[in-house]
This record gives C-alpha cells, structure tokens and sequence, in this order.
C-alpha cells in the first residue's frame, strides 16, 4: 500500500489540515471531517496491513532491495 514516506506526508497533512481547519473554526463541515476521517483511516489501515501482511511478502520485498 503505502510506503513509509507517503504515510509520513500524509500524517503531517492531517497534522497540518487539523491545526489550519480548527484555527478557521471549521471543523463543523461535513466535506473537512469526511476528508480527515479517510486520511486518518487510511493511515491507520496502513498501519495495520503492513504488521499484519504474511511471511512470504516480507521475503520478497527484500529479494527486490
């Protein structure tokens, strides 16, 4: 899925977009929390599929490095 920098960039979009969107008192909007919540769930599916993937995957990836 997502390597390790684009999770990154993606962490601090969300960072950024939380710190900006509040300062401008507009959280409240439907189309901002929906964009932060598809960020944030994306990351965290990430998260989760990179520690879970299997065995095989992870020797394959480093015969390609």
């Amino acid at each position: 899925m997502l390597n390790d920098k684009q999770a990154l960039i993606l962490t601090g979009i969300l960072t950024i977009s939380f710190f900006v969107f509040g300062i401008l008192d507009v959280l409240n909007n439907f189309v901002v929390l929906t964009a932060l919540t598809i960020i944030f769930f994306s990351i965290i599916i990430n998260l989760f599929y990179l520690n879970y993937k299997p065995k095989k995957d992870v020797d394959k990836q480093k015969e390609i490095k």
